[in-house]
């Protein structure tokens, strides 16, 4: 699937114009499960282009007994709103970022730690084999179901309305909104940064009001969501990896017999892998279009920002926070040790 930059750069009126994202033809039969799945990123976000086309092939394969309405762009409520739901069961699958997901699960954040893992390569390396089976494990005795495969947000950045981020140094004093999510505000206190826990629906008008001065999120999210109106200077940092895990309630996912289960997770997980590769494509193109609305850009090295994370006790803290076992399954991971 091509994602042209028309596609892409279409805001989020068109999300509260269609209202579910769930577009097809009407079958002759009612469904025997109409599930909800609420994400928080815009129309034009290759997850949802992806959710929307496995939404359809689950149809088709289940003959029109499971129907999947989708409601992007925090419809339903902001990230921590929508997990209580699919906790609850008033959503039946929820896709989240597993650094916002440690507020339930605390080890869940551990693919995110703070210049961890240095390329693509590692990360889907880890999340696909070892590690994304520990975090699965841990999210499972949550009472949540999880997907096998994460989707992609990506390599998260720093933008800035005062100026480039270029050492560890700018980011003293530096007032960043951060999700609402421990690990990120650590990693921020660490660098004598002043971070704000903002839900992501309030991060444009955060940013429009200097309530803060800066943001840090993939270059896709920063494009389709027009953070570029509001940031002048993006520092390509990679500070963290992020994706997205594929959550459901418990109780409606064991509601559908087992055959229809496998086509359901069978479809999901291949529209994520297809995602990650529309977020890789994405992101190749994004700084020259980014650069075309106005963004200034700079590169960073991440040896100085990892050195004053340990300096600063963030790795020895995590290492604590998380257990050897976890830590040992990322160093490994990872290649190399952190602390």
């Amino acid at each position: 699937m091509t994602i042209s930059r028309r596609i892409l750069l279409q805001g989020t009126a068109a999300a509260s114009a269609i209202g579910t994202f769930h577009i097809g033809t009407a079958s002759a039969q009612t469904p025997e499960f109409t599930y909800k799945y609420a994400n928080n990123l815009p129309l034009a976000h290759p997850l949802n282009q992806r959710a929307n086309e496995a939404v359809e092939k689950i149809k088709a394969e289940t003959k029109g007994r499971v129907a999947i309405q989708i409601f992007p762009n925090n419809q339903l409520g902001s990230d921590t709103d929508m997990l209580s739901q699919v906790r609850s069961g008033g959503v039946e699958f929820f896709t989240l970022s597993p650094l916002i997901l440690s507020t339930l699960v605390p080890n869940a954040s551990v693919s995110g730690i703070g210049f961890a893992f240095p390329n693509y390569d590692a990360v889907w390396k880890a999340m696909d084999g070892e590690l994304g089976a520990y975090v699965r494990g841990q999210i499972g005795k949550a009472n949540l179901v999880v997907m096998d495969k994460i989707w992609d947000n990506g390599f998260r950045q720093m933008t800035s309305s005062k100026g480039p981020i270029s050492t560890p140094d700018d980011l003293k004093g530096f007032k960043i909104r951060v999700p609402v999510s421990p690990l990120w505000t650590s990693m921020f206190t660490a660098f004598q940064s002043a971070p704000a826990s903002i839900n992501f629906a309030e991060v444009y008008t955060a940013l429009q009001t200097k309530i803060v001065d800066g943001q840090e999120n993939p270059l896709a999210i920063i494009s389709t969501a027009k953070l570029f109106e509001v940031q002048k200077y993006c520092s390509l940092t990679n500070h963290m990896w992020d994706g997205f895990w594929f959550l459901g309630n418990k109780r409606a996912w064991e509601r559908l017999p087992a055959d229809l289960r496998a086509i359901v997770a069978k479809n999901l997980n291949a529209a994520a892998e297809l995602e990650r590769a529309d977020v890789a494509k994405l992101n190749a193109g994004l700084r020259d279009d980014l650069t075309s609305k106005g963004m200034v850009f700079n590169e960073t090295k991440a040896d100085p920002f990892r050195d004053a994370l340990r300096k600063a006790g963030f790795y020895a803290e995590w290492k604590k926070k998380y257990g050897d076992e976890a830590w040992a399954i990322l160093e490994k991971a990872v290649g190399g040790s952190l602390s």
